[in-house]
């Protein structure tokens, strides 16, 4: 029979994972110059547009590798 207190702690640590998300990106979600970064792909041919932050997704790999990095020693 499984342990309901630990699959309940684990939906507790995912559930205030994703309000920190959440907080992170209403606070920054528009920071200036991220997104468009000199790497970031756009293509845009009439009424279609595509858009692929591979600049910008590389910076935040980085930053995040780093914090988690840090907090894991």
């Amino acid at each position: 029979m499984p342990d309901f207190s630990q699959i309940g702690r684990l939906l507790v640590i995912i559930g205030a994972a994703v309000i920190g998300l959440g907080i992170l990106l209403t606070l920054f979600g528009r920071w200036p110059g991220l997104g468009h970064l000199p790497g970031d792909i756009v293509i845009r041919r009439g009424n279609f547009a595509f858009y692929f932050p591979l600049a910008t997704s590389i910076l935040l790999s980085l930053i995040l590798t780093l914090i988690f990095r840090l907090f894991r020693q």
